[in-house]
């Protein structure tokens, strides 16, 4: 049977509370650190965009390569290059045998598309953060499970067996008047008796952080003996127990949750940014590959046309046309092309292997057989982007950010809550029980369950309150301190997003203007070389002016290769600022 309260009662309790509160305030956070945890973090985004389309953040159309190189001409003043009179791919059509001097193995064609497939099935960089968004998950689905109802149940049984004691003497309080006054010894006689106790009930943790007991208890007692008897006892009994100041509160008890969560959401993040680091890396390693193979062509066709040179030179010093001294010259214009060639070769078995760690592929094993040769065109067109949309974008998809952001949001929920572990811990404890009795079996004592006719019920309250409170006004400064940190380097880490933006989009242009200039460098310096080739077979030159032209030729593609390789990952670090990637295959990363 619940029992009122009178008014006094609670009237005290307020007041207590009140003083309570009045203590606990001073226990609690500093003055210094109020500002700190004013306000909300938004709850960031983990599902963006994967890719970033370039024309969506270019002022104007994209500028093609010919359109480009138009403008340059008239912007320098350059009059367009007449058409090379050598056609280099029929030089390598026509040339020698050199397959001593080139990599040996199956080429393969792969597109930037199945490349980056392959690597997010393979890579072993991601095979490892992906089990982190996992265990975060069970963390956050350990921390749910908190408010899981208990059911439990006990069962004992034991036995005594007691020797004859002296009891107490008494005097007895008796109706009959022969009985009452007089003075008797209590002895304990012998006997054995048995026990069997038990209980099944079922705990309800309350999300305000009480508790709720309900239970139903019983006991058998049987006694052996002249005067043995057999009794059973049970109860029904409901129990709540609720913390009034620390641990009280739906927000309080719900704070690991929440905290679970955002760092659910700040590991999705950085899986997210290591997903987006690894194929970054993977389409740099690509363009690499593509790069060499490019280098490896030119300095093939630089080998072929000096040895083309060599043979004609031999010639006309046979015929008696030049001197000698030519040939040797010629021959060591092919020494130096051989030498260029077996560097160009290096580097491609390097870069090769760069992208086979990469991809992790059984089919493209380091060691093997197997040479990877990219299908994919660069983009060779030219953007004016719009800076301040690449930081606005940038502050909303750079995932280190949404990191940062899901973690000062953790941070409040875990001041808020040892805020509240500031506090006294008062807590009101009630219960209820009724009770029943029988005799010969169990089954009597449930009989009549709620006939009220006997109960038990208690009300009370508990509290608690270290001296100090140190050790928790030291946790409480600890992560007040910690999330000031971390707005620190939140501002650290926007001026350094700024700074990579305005960075990569210089670099960008810079190599879309080297990519131009070296164009033209390829296109005169081919013009060049002809007329030096001419000229040596008019005598006017010498085989060693003729080499030096084909050297710049030479020089002149690779300046373009790798100019074009620079522009193709300052276009993957523009889409890396804004934390997203470029656009070739539309790999999208799920939340």
């Amino acid at each position: 049977m619940v029992q009122r309260i009178k008014p006094g009662f609670s009237i005290a309790c307020s007041k207590l509370l009140v003083c309570l509160g009045l203590v606990a305030g001073g226990a609690g956070l500093p003055a210094w650190a109020e500002s700190v945890i004013t306000g909300t973090e938004r709850t960031p985004d983990i599902s963006l965009p994967g890719s970033l389309d370039l024309n969506t953040i270019s002022r104007r159309p994209a500028q093609t390569l010919d359109e480009g190189a138009a403008d340059a001409q008239q912007q320098y003043k350059l009059s367009p290059p007449k058409k090379l009179k050598i056609n280099l791919d029929e030089v390598l059509a026509q040339g020698r045998t050199t397959q001593n001097l080139l990599p040996g193995g199956v080429e393969h064609g792969l597109s930037i598309v199945d490349v980056r497939a392959k690597a997010l099935q393979n890579n072993l960089s991601l095979k490892v953060v992906q089990f982190d968004p996992q265990m975060a998950e069970s963390a956050l689905g350990a921390e749910r499970a908190k408010f899981d109802n208990i059911i439990y149940a006990s069962l004992r049984r034991s036995r005594e067996n007691r020797p004859l004691t002296s009891g107490d003497i008494v005097q007895l309080k008796a109706e009959d008047a022969q009985l009452d006054g007089q003075l008797v010894k209590l002895n304990k006689a012998e006997q054995q008796i048995d026990y069997l106790d038990g209980e099944a009930g079922i705990a309800i943790p309350l999300r305000t952080g009480g508790m709720v007991r309900v239970s139903t208890p019983f006991e058998r007692k049987l006694t052996e003996g002249s005067l043995g008897t057999d009794e059973y006892r049970r109860a029904t009994r409901f129990s709540i127990s609720q913390p009034l100041l620390r641990n009280a509160g739906v927000k309080v008890n719900e704070a690991s949750i929440r905290i679970a969560e955002l760092d659910r959401q700040a590991i999705d993040a950085k899986t997210r940014l290591q997903s987006i680091r690894v194929v970054s890396l993977i389409d740099k390693a690509y363009w690499d590959v593509y790069a060499a193979w490019a280098e490896l062509d030119v300095r093939h066709q630089q080998y072929e046309l000096a040895a083309r040179n060599l043979d004609m030179v031999r010639r006309k010093v046979e015929e008696g046309l030049v001197a000698s001294i030519e040939g040797s010259r010629a021959e060591i214009g092919v020494s130096d092309k051989v030498e260029a060639l077996i560097m160009a070769k290096t580097r491609l078995q390097l870069s090769q292997r760069q992208l086979q760690f990469l991809l992790n592929d059984p089919q493209y094993a380091i060691g093997g057989s197997t040479l990877i040769r990219p299908q994919s065109e660069p983009i060779l067109v030219n953007y004016e982007f719009d800076r301040d949309r690449l930081v606005d974008s940038a502050m909303q998809g750079r995932l280190e950010l949404l990191e940062l952001e899901v973690k000062l949001a953790a941070d409040i929920n875990k001041i808020e809550y040892l805020q509240n572990q500031t506090l006294p811990l008062f807590t009101l404890d009630y219960s209820y029980g009724a009770l029943s009795a029988g005799t010969s079996s169990l089954s009597r004592a449930y009989d009549s369950p709620f006939d009220n006719r006997f109960n038990e019920w208690s009300v009370g309250v508990r509290f608690e309150l270290p001296m100090t409170n140190e050790a928790r006004r030291n946790q409480l400064q600890q992560a007040v301190q910690q999330r000031m940190q971390r707005l620190s380097t939140k501002e650290l880490q926007v001026l350094t997003v700024k700074r990579e933006i305005y960075d990569v989009v210089d670099q960008a242009e810079q190599h879309w203007q080297r990519i131009l200039a070296a164009r033209q460098q390829v296109m005169l310096a081919g013009v060049n070389y002809d007329g030096e080739l001419k000229q040596f077979n008019e005598g006017l030159r010498n085989m060693t002016e003729v080499l030096e032209m084909l050297g710049r030729l030479g020089e002149s593609q690779i300046k373009e290769i790798r100019a074009i390789e620079d522009y193709q990952a300052a276009l993957i670090d523009i889409a890396y600022a804004t934390g997203t990637l470029l656009g070739y295959g539309h790999v999208e990363f799920g939340s």
